[in-house]
């Protein structure tokens, strides 16, 4: 990256310094709110993430990071701001609206206050965790059990005659992860909607401290485990960035052919949930077909369903040789037909796209405003995709073909995207296969060490949306902060605006639209 690529990004009389493929900046705190406005509502800018570190030891202050994305130069524009002598930063979510859960995740975990900020409610930790223990701060003990608070979680509430609340969860029936979910209704109708999550707060951002470096590869694989490659992957490239290490050629053909087949599982089991959830048992048993053979897919290429235990710093661990490209080659050929056989059948159905469309309908500004990413995005007409964006691995070597794209916002929509984006993935994979070059799957990397004082940021297209890594080292050159963003965490925020008009028993079938990972939103 050179210094004339960024110039139009970062304030006059300001030094950037560059780190990869980020630009990175210190701006007062005065000046941080027009900085910021500029870069998102004139420059354009995505947000690609806001979090903290905590440096008092080393620097005697917080900072807090502003993650913009700059797509045309493939680089992200990162101002930050020190925090000294005080516990407080301005809020910028009354500009920029999808600040919001950034902001209310760093106050806390960090115990520093959003000033100006509209909702002072935690996040994540729930009200049985005291309010004054803010543990990603350093001096926090990760071996601490804090005494048991005794807070109340005040949900939104909606008056009027013959409104009333309806309690869903957090124990579902289903073998699903556990949320609760508040609806205000009138009659049948969602007046208001409000997720609350946090049941699945495992310490993930913690526990990254204080493992060491292979092990922290394995933690990424359980942020979601559903998107285990695709997290694992952003970590990967994050630290290979820090040591100043670039994956083999093979290793990142491989690495997109693996991402690739990941996107297809869950899409095909997606795609037959949906189905399941209006009664259209066809397509609901072909979709866990599908998947099954997929994850049988996984197993026989990596030893791992999930595709775990498959990427590492400097590349790749597992390999495919001549024989399995062939028969990988013939297995999607068949799974492709079978896919295209019961779509074709599921168009077919009137009652099914009865159901879908129509449904849901997320509204185009309110994705905008707050930064809505991967399917619920493209079901809208709002085209971002990392691999084209921000290509990593060896996407800007594969002619990706055209994004997959709606525009109602609805079920059928999000429905759809899945189904294109099943059939480019498989196109992909074929690409990636024919090109596949020899060469080594990993490089050397005993006695690994990692640049001082720096940061790195990776990001990588999930199959539901943008993952962002940010990784930060000590003056020792010791990764001391990873903060991941898994997808959930922006789109959980959306899910009431998706089902506000609906009736409470088309919900489900929302839900499963989105299929939001709840892990991944409460590490």
């Amino acid at each position: 990256m050179r210094l004339s690529d960024i110039e139009k990004y970062v304030p006059k009389h300001t030094s950037a310094r560059i780190q990869g493929t980020a630009a990175v900046f210190e701006v007062s705190v005065s000046a941080l709110r027009e900085i910021s406005d500029e870069l998102y509502h004139e420059k354009k800018l995505s947000l690609m993430l806001i979090t903290a570190t905590d440096e008092r030891k080393e620097n005697g202050c917080f900072k807090v990071w502003y993650v913009f994305g700059a797509p045309e130069e493939n680089i992200c524009i990162v101002p930050y701001i020190q925090i000294k002598n005080t516990f407080e930063f301005p809020s910028l979510t009354s500009s920029i609206l999808e600040a919001r859960h950034y902001e209310r995740k760093i106050q806390t975990f960090f115990g520093l206050t959003a000033v100006g900020h509209p909702d002072a409610r935690p996040i994540v930790l729930h009200e049985n965790w005291p309010a004054d223990v803010f543990p990603l701060r350093k001096d926090f003990d990760w071996k601490t059990r804090p005494p048991e608070a005794h807070g109340v979680y005040e949900f939104q509430h909606v008056g009027g005659e013959g409104i009333y609340e309806i309690p869903v969860g957090p124990i579902h029936a289903g073998i699903i992860e556990p949320g609760h979910f508040r609806f205000s209704v009138a009659g049948e109708e969602i007046i208001l909607l409000e997720p609350r999550l946090g049941f699945t707060h495992k310490g993930s951002e913690k526990l990254f401290e204080r493992l060491p470096v292979d092990e922290k590869v394995w933690l990424s694989e359980k942020i979601s485990g559903d998107s285990s490659f695709s997290h694992s992957l952003a970590f990967c490239q994050a630290a290979e960035e820090l040591a100043g290490i670039v994956a083999p050629r093979r290793a990142r053909y491989l690495r997109v052919i693996y991402a690739e087949l990941e996107r297809v599982a869950n899409h095909l089991g997606d795609i037959g949930a949906i189905m399941l959830d209006t009664g259209f048992n066809f397509g609901g048993a072909h979709g866990a077909r599908l998947r099954e053979k997929s994850m049988q897919i996984h197993q026989r290429l990596t030893a791992s369903r999930f595709l775990r235990r498959v990427n590492m710093i400097g590349g790749v661990m597992k390999d495919i040789d001549g024989k399995e490209k062939d028969r990988l080659s013939a297995d999607l050929a068949i799974l492709l037909k079978d896919f295209s056989e019961v779509i074709e059948i599921a168009e077919d159905s009137s009652s099914l796209l009865n159901r879908l469309k129509g449904t849901g309908v997320l509204s185009y500004e309110i994705a905008k405003d707050r930064g809505v990413v991967g399917v619920a995005a493209k079901a809208l007409g709002i085209i971002h995709d990392a691999r084209v964006e921000y290509p990593y691995a060896a996407y800007h070597e594969l002619a990706m073909g055209e994004i997959a794209s709606h525009k109602e916002g609805d079920v059928y929509a999000r429905f759809r995207v899945r189904v294109q984006e099943v059939y480019q993935s498989i196109e992909i994979i074929k690409k990636a296969l024919t090109q596949l070059p020899d060469g080594p799957l990993a490089v050397h990397t005993e006695g690994l060490s990692f640049a001082k004082n720096a940061l790195a940021i990776s990001i990588v297209e999930g199959w539901r949306g943008a993952i962002v890594y940010f990784l930060a080292t000590d003056s020792s050159g010791n990764i001391s902060r990873v903060a991941p963003r898994d997808p959930s965490f922006i789109n959980w925020a959306v899910l009431g605006s998706a089902g506000f008009g609906n009736v409470v028993p088309d919900f489900p079938l929302i839900n499963k639209s989105f299929n939001l990972s709840y892990s991944g939103s409460d590490l």
